[in-house]
């Protein structure tokens, strides 16, 4: 019997395997009430109306998106479509294309056919909250008064720009809010006699909230909740520690009044304090010590901050950046003495320190020293399966990476944390950003204006068809990178 001439309920049948077939949650929730709804058995599924099947699943398919979660909310969607989307910072110079924050798809390494985010046309530093919401970047277009733009991640949006008063190497936003912190060395304000401070953005409106004066601020480092900020000044032995919230629009000169101060507290006590790592209460304080000019040696000082007092200081080789990772704290600098390159085969001259330093022990002390690449130490990451890259500027660069011949050396750095194997990776130039992610066994590592990505099961270039040198191809000079979601 072919299709035409088979009984009104044996069409129905057809009709019915057939709305099986259709894609959606419809053929699903008619599939399942077909097979186990009394309500079919008791009627006879195969002579049932069409119009009757039509308006039994239309009822269900309501009552299916009702119950199985129709009030919950799905995870937005950026107007990218990318889901593992990591920033460069691109400068560029040229006539025909202009600088900006280039988007990658960080789950192939690759540039969609994305436009860059507006940050001006030299954007470096960048700084990014916690939460990953907020994104700045530095724009140097005017060296003399750069330019901070502000991004809003969620939908890859401008927020708006704000011009600082001088140059800034430091930058902070501490939490989901938009208020930023950069510190400016030469910061002034007309009818004050202050040279340096802290300014204080509301990146949403664009605008600097409050100066605060601190002499020389070279560094901010904010604490997790954005109540307490560490400043470091160059040619200082002491540290500055802020209250932003208790401050007093538009400028703020506690620092130059007699303590004690519910805004400003200079602290004493160090040999050219440079950075801090905070934890929790803790903040360990790098004393840059001889490196930075100063008249005592290297040192981190271990700090309470809610007695603000200096509990330990623990001696190191030199000290400008430093990555807390558990108990363990690694600390990098150049020593200006101590820097032999002893255990390396180069041809340089000059080497840095790296000082693994156990907290965990009832006295902390450095248990393991490495010899890396020299240069002023400022840029430390790890990966997933620790490898520790650490990045200098200034350094020692050795060849040409780019027609080696013999040796090629530059200022990055990897320790093997597993089993404290040192690699030098063959490259030139200062490395101006580092980036691990937490599901892939890679590093983005900027150096020498160039995109790198790293295989850390082998510390060498990851090259495949995507990226065949193992370089991301951004036109320009790559100042700082960013992963704006965690993956």
């Amino acid at each position: 019997m072919n299709a035409r001439a088979e009984a009104p309920e044996c069409r129905n049948t057809v009709l019915l395997r057939k709305w099986r077939t259709r894609g959606g949650s419809g053929s699903a929730i008619i599939q399942h009430f077909a097979a186990k709804s009394s309500i079919f058995m008791l009627l006879g599924a195969c002579r049932l109306k069409i119009r009757f099947l039509v308006l039994i699943a239309g009822l269900c398919a309501v009552a299916s998106l009702i119950s199985c979660g129709g009030g919950s909310k799905r995870p937005k969607i950026p107007p990218s479509g990318l889901h593992n989307r990591v920033l460069a910072a691109q400068s560029v110079t040229s006539t025909h294309t202009f600088g900006g924050l280039v988007l990658i798809d960080g789950r192939y390494d690759i540039i969609p056919r994305v436009a860059p985010l507006p940050a001006g046309g030299s954007p470096g530093l960048m700084a990014i909250s916690p939460t990953r919401n907020i994104l700045v970047a530095l724009d140097t277009s005017t060296p003399a008064t750069p330019t901070v733009y502000a991004i809003d991640t969620v939908n890859e949006s401008s927020l708006g720009h704000i011009q600082l008063p001088g140059p800034s190497s430091s930058i902070t936003v501490p939490t989901a809010s938009p208020i930023g912190y950069a510190a400016v060395a030469t910061a002034w304000v007309n009818g004050y006699s202050f040279v340096g401070g802290v300014e204080v953005m509301n990146l949403t409106a664009g605008s600097i909230v409050t100066t605060i004066a601190v002499t020389n601020a070279q560094t901010v480092v904010s604490n997790s909740t954005d109540s307490e900020l560490l400043v470091f000044s160059n040619d200082s032995d002491s540290m500055t520690l802020l209250a932003p919230g208790a401050a007093s629009p538009p400028v703020d000169t506690s620092c130059f009044t007699s303590p004690p101060n519910a805004v400003c507290t200079i602290m004493s006590g160090f040999s050219r304090p440079v950075y801090a790592v905070i934890n929790g209460s803790t903040a360990y304080i790098l004393n840059c010590g001889f490196q930075c000019g100063g008249s005592q040696p290297a040192s981190v000082a271990i700090f309470d901050l809610y007695s603000n007092t200096i509990t330990n200081t623990i001696p190191v080789d030199a000290a400008t950046m430093a990555f807390l990772h558990g108990t363990t704290l690694y600390v990098a600098g150049t020593s200006p003495t101590n820097h032999a390159c002893t255990g390396q085969t180069t041809a340089s001259t000059s080497c840095g320190r790296l000082n693994i330093i156990d907290l965990s022990l009832a006295s902390p002390k450095v248990i393991a020293t490495a010899v890396i690449t020299d240069g002023y130490h400022d840029r430390m990451d790890m990966s997933i399966n620790g490898q520790l890259f650490i990045g200098s500027h200034d350094c020692t660069n050795i060849g040409n990476a780019n027609n080696p011949s013999g040796e090629v050396r530059g200022c990055l750095t990897i320790l093997d944390t597993t089993n404290g194997a040192i690699v030098v990776p063959p490259d030139n130039g200062d490395v101006n950003g580092l980036q691990s992610f937490s599901t892939r066994f890679v590093e983005y590592v900027a150096e020498g204006g160039n995109l790198r990505v790293y295989d850390t099961t082998k510390d060498v270039l990851l090259e495949n068809d995507y990226i065949p040198q193992g370089t991301i191809d951004v036109v320009g000079y790559v100042g700082d990178v960013k992963a704006i979601d965690f993956f």
